[in-house]
């Protein structure tokens, strides 16, 4: 029976991918509450490196954000010396705390040497059918002319970025010579087309990555731009956040509202000014067609190119008013007329001869 502890910081990363490949949300959950309940009373601090969110499951995702914003994880900052073993070492070292993981921090011996004390470091591993079961451990020397898997890890991410290869200068030799031969083909000019061949599939692989993703099938699309032109208010859910922003699902179509047009002053951060599921009422401020994305406002901050001007009603003369009008001018042109024609000299009419 292990005495109980006054703090222990938790080694995340270690116990969520203990005998697994990728680290689970879940299981750090279940060894965790496991450890609290064995040792109640006991103040306890969870550390993550800094990519366990993006190699967790993706729909542990929204979990881990909660977790991370309830200050139930925590994170080393961006970096950090030692990624997320050096911040969990540093924690324990400034609280005197004992150290819950299975990882016996052989780069950081000569530095951290209590960690050879007795009671400073706990492992714990999950037994089928019976559960976590933690006990006291002492960390694994480093012995002298073998380097810690940590080390060979640095190493491996430092090596030399590999160089293309180079041109073969003679054909592979399951390759049928006597082909080469009756079609009477240098060898290097084969070569030549493959590698050319190689160039037109690479390029057309890198224009396909290069493109935008389609935030919205074509169809639905058309169909609400069609049925919202610009300035139309629409009503939608946030379903996910962005770097700068939410996207809302309205119907079968999502729009994407940035920070900018969220409120005045610009929130810092899409998660403090609205949740996950929040209707909100939204005005359609312009369309990206590469994207197929709907680009939406918060109605009252929209811009004021996008606001519907007011329809001005112009009053028109009735017929009857246009009648009299017109009589009226037809008079005076008459008028004016009359006053300027030259009097018309009569004609004399010669007398019958009787």
């Amino acid at each position: 029976m292990i005495k109980s502890f006054s703090h222990v910081v938790v080694d995340g990363s270690n116990l969520a991918t203990e005998g697994r490949t990728e680290p689970s949300l879940k299981q750090l959950s279940d060894a965790v509450l496991a450890f609290m309940k064995e040792f109640p009373g006991t103040k306890v601090t969870v550390v993550v490196d800094a990519t366990f969110g993006h190699r967790i499951d993706r729909r542990e995702r929204v979990e881990f954000d909660e977790a991370i914003n309830n200050n139930e994880l925590v994170a080393p900052p961006a970096g950090a010396v030692g990624r997320g073993d050096g911040f969990v070492l540093t924690i324990a070292d400034k609280v005197k705390a004992s150290v819950l993981s299975n990882d016996s921090y052989q780069e950081f011996h000569d530095q951290y040497k209590w960690l050879f004390d007795e009671g400073r470091l706990i492992g714990g591993k999950p037994v089928p059918n019976v559960g976590w079961v933690f006990i006291r451990r002492l960390p694994v020397r480093k012995l002298v002319g073998r380097e810690s898997a940590a080390t060979l890890r640095r190493a491996k991410s430092t090596r030399s970025p590999m160089r293309p290869m180079p041109v073969p200068k003679s054909p592979p030799p399951k390759a049928s010579v006597s082909k080469l031969n009756t079609q009477k083909v240098p060898v290097q000019k084969v070569v030549a087309q493959k590698v050319v061949a190689q160039k037109v599939i690479t390029q057309k692989f890198v224009a396909q990555k290069s493109q935008p993703p389609k935030l919205n099938e074509l169809t639905p699309f058309l169909n609400f731009v069609e049925k919202n032109p610009i300035g139309t208010k629409v009503k939608g859910a946030v379903h996910s956040y962005a770097s700068h922003g939410v996207y809302v699902k309205i119907g079968e179509v999502s729009g994407y509202l940035s920070m900018r047009l969220m409120a005045n002053p610009i929130p810092r951060s899409a998660r403090e000014h609205v949740k996950l599921g929040a209707v909100l009422s939204l005005v359609v401020v312009g369309y990206t067609p590469s994207r197929r994305s709907v680009e939406l406002a918060v109605f009252g901050m929209e811009p004021l190119s996008t606001q519907k001007a007011p329809v001005k009603t112009h009053t028109q003369p009735s017929a009857q008013t246009k009648t009299h009008t017109s009589r009226g001018q037809q008079a005076k042109k008459a008028k004016r007329r009359s006053r300027h024609r030259k009097p018309v000299a009569k004609k004399s009419v010669p007398s019958k001869k009787r």
